[in-house]
């Protein structure tokens, strides 16, 4: 294959560079090499310092050259450049996936997008035909179903390091406290990552077993990523695992549910069921009896729990492949 044009590969890199420097705060070459390496743009720090001083002498780039390492922005009324271009509803799109897929985004994916991200905030809070897009993140809101919680505190470099462990299918190694305040340190497989509430879960197999736990990432008080990769076991599959109530402290165990509740507290399960297979029926005017097969679980003995006085009669029984076990 035809080697391209010296010209066209620094153009590519000129215009990668343009892309990724920002406005109202400044960048330096080594942050802007590590973003190229994460687009799989292979360059070296010197290579991009001299492209970065050509840019700042034809475009409205400044450099604080006041300490080193150099930092560089756009001036803050400059028009800049915009490429790609973003329609106003890219733009949203990209706004809205920054605000609530962030923490489940592999590190590496963020930092190569950090130029586009910038791109769609700028679009939307310019004056013009994107205004009705800016004021839409105003007018939606993804409320919490329970008592809101702050995410708890996560050890600096832990989730990008599980992030690029579980995107690269390498082994992580990492220093782990339980919930008893233990603290052991292992070498575990990666398998993917889940966020429940304000929590962060790494589900992983601990080096030497064949059965899958889910670690808070709170708990992980360090992390490093190893060179040694592995093959992702085909059995495993996130969707059944959570399916199958791990999350929600279960082991899988299919029952058939049935419980009496008050009319008025359960009133939404018939709008939102328990499952496909749901039934219910009246009890008088004031009762309901909900039947419904469900996962077995901790979470699920507190979901009844929480209705107090207005549940009673809760019955139980174990579901095997498809039928009640007599």
């Amino acid at each position: 294959m035809a080697k391209r044009p010296e010209t066209i590969e620094t153009t590519v890199l000129a215009l990668e560079l343009l892309r990724r420097i920002p406005r109202g705060r400044k960048i330096t070459a080594k942050e802007l090499h590590e973003q190229l390496q994460h687009a799989g743009i292979e360059r070296d720090v010197r290579t991009i310092q001299r492209n970065l001083e050509m840019l700042c002498e034809h475009f409205d780039i400044e450099r604080d050259d006041r300490n080193r390492p150099y930092g560089y922005r756009w001036l803050e009324n400059s028009s800049g450049v915009s490429l790609p271009m973003l329609t106003p509803q890219e733009s949203l799109l990209l706004a809205m996936a920054e605000a609530h897929l962030k923490p489940i985004l592999p590190t590496r994916l963020i930092k190569s997008m950090t130029g586009l991200f910038t791109q769609a905030q700028r679009n939307l809070h310019d004056n013009g035909p994107t205004r009705l897009e800016a004021e839409w993140p105003d007018k939606v809101r993804i409320v919490a179903t329970s008592q809101p919680l702050l995410p708890p505190p996560i050890a600096e470099g832990v989730f990008e390091s599980v992030s690029e462990a579980l995107y690269l299918n390498h082994l992580l190694r990492i220093t782990y406290r339980n919930a008893g305040g233990k603290e052991s340190e292992n070498t575990v497989m990666p398998l993917g990552l889940a966020q429940q509430g304000p929590r962060l879960y790494l589900v992983c197999r601990f080096e030497g077993y064949n059965n899958e736990r889910s670690l808070a990432l709170n708990r992980i008080l360090s992390a490093s990523v190893s060179t040694f990769t592995f093959e992702r076991p085909a059995e495993f599959n996130l969707k059944k695992y959570d399916d199958d109530g791990r999350f929600g402290f279960g082991e899988g165990q299919m029952i058939f549910l049935t419980f009496e509740i008050d009319r008025a507290a359960g009133l939404h399960l018939i709008e939102s069921p328990l499952s496909t297979d749901q039934t219910h029926r009246d009890i008088g005017e004031e009762r309901l009896e909900i039947s419904a097969t469900v996962v077995d679980s901790a979470m699920l003995k507190w979901f009844l729990a929480a209705f107090g006085d207005a549940v009673s009669d809760v019955r139980r029984q174990p579901v095997v492949e498809g039928s009640i076990e007599e």
